[in-house]
């Protein structure tokens, strides 16, 4: 009887040792950015306005991210730009960490750490890249009836064919208007909301099993992103009109 309380009572407790490890954030940072003061001023921040908690450890504690040359690059100083990257299957935790740190509050609350009066950190450089058109390569048939299956239940994808689509959802036409129309499409999946009912095959992991899609997923490959990009491609924008004018 002894064993069966004491299972019961691991049940009750297991969903909620579960969450507090989602709400658990560990973190590598390189000995001489820590010695600047910047992760002892910000992590604080960062828990006070998520309540997610942060630890820092070392490379060899299997950190959930790290700071370092690797990643996306969001300040320099202390005589590197820093980027930062995710290790393993992200959790919640560790998705508003890195949402917390691209935001504009992230940004303002690294810049503005200044211990002696002086600032140390500033945004990184901008990487000159050499620009090249170049078309997506992908068969426009194959993106056609890729985007009429698979994503014509929130997007109006093509016009003339009735009512589709959800009306608070841009449609392919408006959002071929905007100026980083490429960059939404190449990487739609990782993009709110669809991270949480959309798999690529080959590139995003599964869902947990605990926390399945909410809805019935929606499943390409990259060959079928690809397409939708070319498809995509040539399609007339959406006249939006001249930009608001504000006086």
């Amino acid at each position: 009887m002894r064993a069966g309380i004491l299972g019961l009572i691991f049940c009750l407790l297991h969903p909620l040792a579960a969450a507090a490890e989602d709400r658990l954030v560990r973190i590598y940072a390189p000995d001489v950015l820590v010695e600047t003061g910047l992760m002892q001023y910000i992590l604080p921040r960062f828990s006070l306005k998520t309540q997610v908690r942060v630890e820092l450890v070392g490379p060899e504690e299997a950190p959930d991210l790290s700071f370092g040359p690797q990643g996306r690059a969001l300040f320099q100083g202390a005589g590197a730009t820093w980027h930062v990257q995710t290790h393993g299957a992200a959790h919640p935790g560790t998705e508003r960490f890195m949402a917390w740190l691209s935001s504009e509050v992230g940004r303002n609350t690294v810049l503005s750490f200044a211990p002696e009066g002086e600032t140390i950190f500033a945004p990184p450089e901008a990487v000159e890249r050499e620009v090249v058109s170049a078309a997506p390569s992908g068969n426009v048939a194959l993106g056609l009836a890729a985007s009429q299956q698979k994503c014509a239940r929130c997007h109006v994808v093509e016009r003339g064919r009735g009512v589709s689509g959800i009306g608070s959802t841009p449609s392919f036409f408006v959002l071929r208007s905007l100026p980083d129309w490429q960059d939404r499409f190449g990487a739609f999946y990782a993009l709110n909301p669809h991270p949480a009912f959309t798999q690529i095959e080959g590139v995003t992991a599964p869902f947990p099993e605990d926390r399945p899609s909410p809805i019935h997923p929606v499943s390409l490959s990259l060959a079928e992103v690809e397409a939708v990009l070319s498809y995509v491609s040539g399609l007339e924008p959406a006249d939006l009109g001249a930009p608001l004018q504000h006086q």
